[in-house]
């Protein structure tokens, strides 16, 4: 009956895991589309073209990244409990890039502080981190 309990357990933590990163990745989506049009509308006009660009990207990157999450949370749910905890770094790899790379893109373009693309590169180490811990889960979970 105890290991019984326990794989209810563990099964109630995977499916709270997987309906966190699939609602952080529907979250991230929805902010990017706003900072997306909210770039293409309302900077556009505003700024030169460069930081347009800038801002562009951020979006861009906030979106895949976003569709990320939702990947992670679709293997969360199918990966042997071994492999989870991979699925998890891969998570929080890129929820921290996207604040990282993407947060420092738009704080650099909105406040004109151009230090602030010192922790973009970050950002991007911690995308490149997310794919890697995705791909071992993945690996891991072939069998």
């Amino acid at each position: 009956m105890i290991e019984a309990e326990g794989g209810m357990h563990r099964d109630a933590r995977r499916v709270r895991s997987v309906a966190a990163w699939a609602a952080a990745g529907a979250i991230s989506a929805m902010v990017g589309v706003m900072l997306g049009a909210f770039g293409a509308h309302a900077l556009r006009a505003s700024l030169e073209p460069r930081l347009v660009q800038s801002f562009e990207t951020a979006a861009r990157y906030q979106m895949i990244h976003a569709l990320a999450l939702i990947a992670v949370a679709w293997l969360a749910d199918r990966v042997a409990h071994d492999a989870r905890g991979a699925v998890n770094v891969a998570g929080w790899c890129f929820a921290a890039g996207t604040v990282l790379f993407s947060g420092s893109l738009y704080a650099m373009v909105l406040t004109g502080l151009r230090p602030l693309g010192a922790i973009t590169p970050l950002g991007g180490l911690a995308f490149i981190a997310g794919w890697a811990a995705f791909a071992w889960a993945a690996w891991r979970s072939r069998t």
